[in-house]
């Protein structure tokens, strides 16, 4: 399991870098390159949309998955349990933090999502788990190691824990990949990452202000969206 413990020791490694010189960078690098990771975030979510195969099923699994979200409120919850977290980090490090709670809570949630629920990262750690090929995930890992640093120079080192439900979610699918990889087709897959795809536009439109999508809301649509593809095909083939 070394890509996801390389992407997680990248997004610590970026947030205390980031945290610990924020106060060197200039403000024009830290209100700028956000921006940039979530232009990449929209272009990367549009060339894996673009990898879909059966349409249908993609916009079915993130209705149905955002639904799913939306009545059990996941969105609050993570900015629950983030506004604990940062209240409690912030007694350890007074610097932690430079935004209004509102926009730190809003970009915290993104990049847990973009961290932790990409299609990348999951599609990535699936195929180290069949092929010990860590590729994907050390592209990740790099992507995210700047990621990580420009965000914590204004939002402290919170940011630095992100790492740990990206572990999490990274060595789960690494170990259910026997499982699950036979059980799928190049087709389901296409469409898995079509819809992690629109996530990943959600999360950079997120990022850069141009409208607050619920993205946390719109997880559970990774989990549904492979079924609902292989049912789609089975029915209609």
């Amino acid at each position: 399991m070394i890509g996801p413990l390389i992407n997680g020791a990248a997004i610590v490694v970026g947030s205390m870098v980031g945290a610990f010189i924020g106060a060197k960078i200039k403000e024009n690098v830290k209100q700028n390159m956000p921006m940039v990771f979530g232009i990449a975030s929209m272009g990367l979510g549009v060339a894996m949309a673009g990898k879909v195969v059966a349409l249908a099923p993609v916009v079915l699994a993130l209705i149905v998955g955002s639904l799913v979200g939306e009545i059990f409120d996941l969105e609050k919850s993570i900015h629950k349990m983030s506004f604990k977290t940062k209240s409690l980090l912030s007694k350890l490090t007074p610097s932690d933090g430079a935004l209004p709670q509102d926009e730190f809570l809003n970009r915290f949630v993104a990049l847990l999502v973009l961290f932790s629920m990409s299609a990348t990262g999951i599609y990535g750690a699936m195929v180290e788990g069949m092929t010990g090929d860590t590729t994907l995930l050390v592209v990740k890992a790099i992507l995210d190691l700047f990621t990580a640093m420009i965000f914590a120079a204004t939002m402290g080192y919170i940011i630095a824990l992100l790492a740990v439900p990206q572990l999490i979610v990274q060595a789960l699918f690494f170990f259910a990949s026997v499982l699950i990889i036979p059980l799928t087709t190049p087709d389901m897959l296409a469409d898995f990452s079509a819809c992690g795809g629109c996530i990943m536009l959600a999360v950079g439109m997120r990022i850069c202000g141009i409208k607050q999508f619920p993205v946390a809301n719109m997880i559970p649509a990774l989990w549904i969206v492979m079924p609902i593809s292989w049912g789609w095909a089975t029915i209609f083939a």
